[in-house]
């Protein structure tokens, strides 16, 4: 006879998360061999020394390594993949019936730590890699992909036209930045960390190590002049240089989008223009 699937969900019962999770799942590996303890150290600044806990940083860690791996844009479609799979909830530590970090929480960490812890936790990781072989770490070989952005041709603009609205608007805040701010309402904060404290003089002694690289004297000195005279992308937080050298000028240059300005107009490989990012 045919069979009829009824839907009654009973209340949760007496099962474990660590017996749902294969044992050779990928997670499971990942959390073997990646250590991750080092980060504790390398954000110990960021926070209080009293105050409400926080999100555990390895936690937060952790989901940024899923945002990559399951190639995840935005920490909301984040949380959704880690309530829905069981292997990513065993992966971050969070029982069946505990409840996950709000993705608002997410972005407020990320913009706390900044572009330089990220970059320490890039390299600490390339370090693990080196150390179990599977890096040379003498070679670096780099190659980029178009990626599709969510903008319409239409949103070009002229740079020079944006960029000095957005300067008229930074310098009417700084006049007006001296005006008293708005009462705050009373009653109990609803803040999930606990105030960052100033970042001390001597922070960078407890950060990981740098990677080490085998180079005389000569060479060291060779290499300091010549990057001190490049344009360092990560330190200006990806704003690029936009000097005109020859008579060669980019798109970009001159026109950005104002939906997306990340965005740089792409010739695709069937014809025609799009605007999107070539991702390294």
């Amino acid at each position: 006879m045919m069979g009829f699937k009824k839907r009654a969900f009973a209340p949760l019962v007496a099962v474990s998360l660590e017996e749902l999770v294969p044992q050779d799942h990928f997670y499971r590996h990942l959390q073997t061999v990646l250590d991750l303890s080092f980060v504790y150290e390398l954000v110990r600044p960021y926070y209080a020394v009293a105050g409400r806990p926080s999100i555990d940083p390895i936690v937060f860690f952790k989901l940024q390594l899923v945002m990559f791996f399951e190639d995840i844009r935005s920490e909301r479609l984040l949380l959704r993949q880690v309530a829905d799979r069981l292997s990513v909830r065993w992966y971050v530590g969070y029982n069946l019936d505990e409840p996950l970090p709000d993705h608002s929480t997410l972005s407020k960490i990320r913009l706390r730590y900044g572009l330089a812890v990220f970059r320490r936790f890039f390299e600490a990781i390339v370090e693990q890699c080196q150390q179990a072989k599977l890096v040379w770490g003498k070679e670096l070989y780099f190659d980029s992909t178009q990626v599709h952005a969510n903008a319409d041709m239409d949103s070009l603009a002229p740079r020079f036209a944006v960029e000095a609205r957005e300067a008229v608007r930074e310098h009417l805040s700084a006049l007006f930045a001296s005006e008293p701010a708005p009462c705050e309402p009373t009653g109990e904060s609803h803040r999930d960390e606990a105030l960052p404290e100033p970042l001390p003089q001597d922070a960078s002694n407890s950060l990981p190590a740098l990677l080490p690289v085998v180079l005389s004297e000569t060479q060291r000195e060779e290499l300091a002049v010549e990057n001190a005279a490049r344009h360092d992308w990560i330190a200006e937080e990806g704003r690029q240089q936009r000097e005109v050298r020859g008579s060669y000028q980019r798109t970009s240059d001159v026109r950005i989008s104002t939906t997306d300005p990340d965005a740089t107009p792409m010739r695709l490989k069937a014809g025609g223009t799009h605007l999107g990012y070539h991702t390294h």
